[in-house]
């Protein structure tokens, strides 16, 4: 089996944003405002290899060539933290078409559950799945197929953080979709969450401590 293509975003940018997301003494507001300049960074590397098409652009000077890309995007976070990574993909990609999965973890046996998936036309288009925290994986491959069944020419999966259980589960799962994110961590506690990750990132996001 072919194995995932995991991808870590190594900037030196990218590593100062996420020691403040990873400070716990670092507020609502400003946690929320790095998690979308770190976004827009690991995103950029994620749509490096998007096709384009030669183009005439006729400047105030002259025409010259230049590049358009070739095919729509298609961007779906997992609610609710995912919805935090959202705005900057949208930013950098005015015409992208939005959808939204709805997945909540089960405190006691760590399996989420599907509650909400309203999904764009996705067939053709380049897609990119949004989770912040790639920990068990068991909630990022629930979102993934239900995305790859609507057959995107692409599929590629944009986190914060991973840990290497996720990683493996994504691997196992969706050895042809491309990973992003900014660090691969230690592992996952008793209670399934990263270590040393960022603690809960839903709450940190939207200061329900």
């Amino acid at each position: 089996m072919k194995l995932m293509p995991l991808h870590i975003v190594d900037h030196p940018l990218a590593r100062h944003l996420l020691a403040l997301l990873r400070n716990v003494d670092t507020p609502p507001e400003q946690f929320r405002s790095v998690c979308k300049s770190l976004t827009s960074i690991i995103v950029l590397e994620a749509t490096r290899s998007l096709p384009t098409t030669p183009s005439d652009v006729q400047t105030p000077m002259k025409l010259t060539e230049a590049s358009l890309l070739s095919r729509p995007l298609s961007v779906i976070p997992i609610l609710r933290a995912g919805l935090g990574m959202l705005d900057p993909v949208v930013d950098l990609f005015p015409d992208v078409a939005v959808g939204y999965i709805g997945l909540e973890r089960n405190e006691g046996t760590a399996v989420a559950h599907s509650y909400y998936c309203k999904l764009p036309h996705i067939e053709g288009t380049d897609a990119i799945c949004l989770d912040p925290m790639l920990a068990t994986g068991g909630s990022a491959s629930q979102a993934l197929s239900l995305i790859a069944v609507r057959n995107p020419t692409s599929l590629a999966m944009v986190s914060i953080v991973a840990a290497p259980e996720g990683a493996a589960k994504l691997a196992s799962d969706h050895p042809e979709v491309n990973v992003y994110v900014a660090a691969v961590d230690e592992g996952l506690d008793a209670r399934k969450y990263i270590v040393p990750g960022l603690g809960d990132f839903g709450d940190r996001l939207y200061g329900t401590l």
